[in-house]
């Protein structure tokens, strides 16, 4: 959420963003939030005139009762009741008021940063860098499903019958594989200095609306029947949501954490998701890092953090490479963010693995998340960004793996959590 200042101070800065992320059906809102701030600050100026007339008043009635002046003392509390009524409609006119301006801002997309690319949608994205070459072997790779069911490695009719499309049942060393993943990518973020946690897996509505547009709740989340709860989609939710209405004193900034939850994810609208495969599910799991940070530092960070998981990708031999995601591709929150893809050299094109973003300060806006420093009381920025994710990420690990008899050879990072196997190979009858 935007801070109000800009809007009233740079409406023109607000209304040319708007345009660059392809929104112009929002520009009315501008006004609109314009008109409703000046009729809101104009009743809690109204309504701060009458209580210091009514507490005025109310003096000069004890004066005058101590005077013996009960007529003229009657006169006045007569007065002093209109004004009660008065500001009892001043009041609620403002609550209303802050209400409807609350609803507009919420809808209005954070400033994206100058050096954000102009496009429309993800076809308009920009490669940054390649990291690793992108090889097509020699022999054939086969689809990632048919790998993973000659290694014996997931029921998926059996997901299906139990939970419907877009579930699976990993097993054997496909299973160990995945757990092997996840267990390498919560030690390599420890070892880089990050706090590791497991959060709730379940959040308030409060915290859902804080960390995310409303486009994409209704898009993504699922919500538990009869509660206000929410299951989180990334451990970002929980995560950020733990500061809600807090202070953070600014000499524990950065805050620097990562996090392994499983996700899910309605996935409206996804591509494939009654098709047979990993790629688009909707339960899985995510080593995520999620970073709180003064406002300078945040843009130094957000390289960190996508350099991060290039650097995951790479000890495991997977050619990457970061893509600028383009102003119509940015959700609303996001000031910048950049995609990690992974090669596929089964379709011989990279596939998104992991996105990074920084939201600046609007997370913290929704949820009243400050810091406090020399200076005073503001808003901290907020980072997030996927170290892997599950089972997406073994498609590109199974196929870059692939040996010509089948079998799948292990990264030597990796080993330790398989048990020193080098290889995956197809299981004895």
């Amino acid at each position: 959420m935007l801070d109000i200042k800009i809007i009233r101070n740079q409406p023109d800065l607000v209304r040319e963003n708007l345009k660059k992320k392809f929104q112009e059906e929002k520009l009315p809102l501008v006004d609109e939030v314009l008109d409703l701030d000046i009729k809101y600050r104009a009743a809690l100026t109204d309504a701060e005139n009458l209580k210091s007339q009514r507490n005025a008043l109310s003096k000069e009635i004890g004066m005058l009762m101590g005077q013996g002046k009960k007529e003229e003392a009657e006169e006045i509390k007569k007065k002093v009741k209109e004004d009660a009524d008065r500001l009892a409609a001043l009041d609620e006119e403002a609550k209303t008021l802050a209400e409807e301006l609350q609803a507009r801002m919420m809808t209005i997309p954070n400033i994206i940063d100058d050096t954000v690319p102009i496009g429309r949608d993800d076809s308009e994205n920009v490669e940054v860098e390649r990291f690793g070459e992108p090889l097509v072997p020699s022999y054939e790779i086969p689809y990632h499903m048919d790998i993973v069911e000659a290694l014996n490695g997931a029921r998926m009719d059996s997901a299906r019958q139990t939970s419907g499309n877009g579930f699976w049942f990993l097993q054997g060393d496909i299973a160990r594989l995945h757990s092997a993943v996840m267990s390498y990518a919560r030690d390599f973020m420890i070892d880089r200095g990050f706090t590791y946690c497991i959060p709730p897996y379940m959040v308030r509505s409060r915290v859902v609306d804080g960390v995310m547009s409303f486009a994409e709740r209704d898009n993504m989340m699922y919500k538990v029947e009869g509660e206000d709860l929410y299951l989180i989609g990334t451990s970002e939710h929980s995560m950020i949501g733990q500061f809600i209405d807090s202070i953070v004193p600014n000499e524990e900034l950065p805050l620097t954490l990562t996090s392994s939850s499983p996700c899910f994810r309605k996935e409206v609208g996804a591509h494939g998701i009654e098709e047979r495969g990993l790629y688009r599910v909707h339960q899985f799991e995510k080593q995520e890092m999620i970073v709180i940070s003064e406002p300078e530092d945040s843009m130094e960070w957000f390289h960190k953090m996508a350099d991060l998981t290039v650097e995951f990708f790479r000890t495991l031999d997977i050619p990457v490479r970061k893509l600028e995601c383009c102003s119509g591709d940015l959700a609303d929150l996001k000031v910048k963010s950049l995609d990690v893809e992974a090669w596929s050299p089964r379709q011989e094109k990279y596939f998104e693995v992991g996105s990074c973003s920084n939201l600046g300060d609007a997370q913290a806006r929704r949820l009243s998340i400050r810091t406090k420093g020399d200076g005073g009381t503001y808003y901290p920025h907020i980072l997030n960004n996927t170290v892997v994710a599950p089972p997406r990420m073994l498609i590109s690990f199974l196929e870059n793996h692939y040996q010509e008899d089948g079998s799948i050879l292990i990264p030597e990072a990796l080993r330790p959590y398989m048990g020193n196997k080098d290889r995956i190979t197809k299981p004895e009858k």
